[in-house]
């Protein structure tokens, strides 16, 4: 696995705009941001709509757990929590949001645009998770 026993590194606090957000991963479930004035799909969780500047239309949606990824590289320096090497990937959900996030995966090298991906999870010690996601069995 690419990511070591959790260590103790900032992540951020929630807050009045992405505290709904944070509060959807003590359960696992993964959420985009949409608005009902315009039918945007945003992340990460903001205060208005970026493309219309609605900030009174904005409500969560549910992901499915899947995405593929946009563009990838593989970091060959250590980071707190992560053993090198490891994937760090820009991953399209279906809703059309980009979300940064790591692959985790034995095969590092192998991960390449356009692949699949499906939802995982590396807990934090709060109860909280950050959403990560493994390459999807072909």
């Amino acid at each position: 696995m690419s990511t070591e026993k959790q260590q103790s590194h900032q992540v951020p606090e929630p807050d009045e705009v992405t505290g709904p957000w944070w509060e959807a991963t003590r359960r696992r479930v993964l959420l985009v941001q949409c608005c009902a004035a315009c039918g945007h799909a945003q992340h990460p969780p903001r205060a208005l709509c970026t493309a219309c500047g609605s900030s009174r239309d904005l409500d969560w949606s549910q992901t499915p757990g899947e995405g593929v990824v946009d563009a990838c590289t593989v970091v060959e320096r250590a980071m707190p929590g992560f053993r090198p090497p490891y994937v760090v990937a820009r991953v399209r959900l279906p809703e059309g949001v980009l979300l940064l996030s790591n692959v985790v995966t034995e095969h590092p090298y192998d991960v390449g645009a356009g692949d699949a991906l499906r939802l995982d999870w590396r807990p934090l010690p709060d109860g909280r998770a950050l959403p990560v996601f493994t390459p999807s069995e072909r």
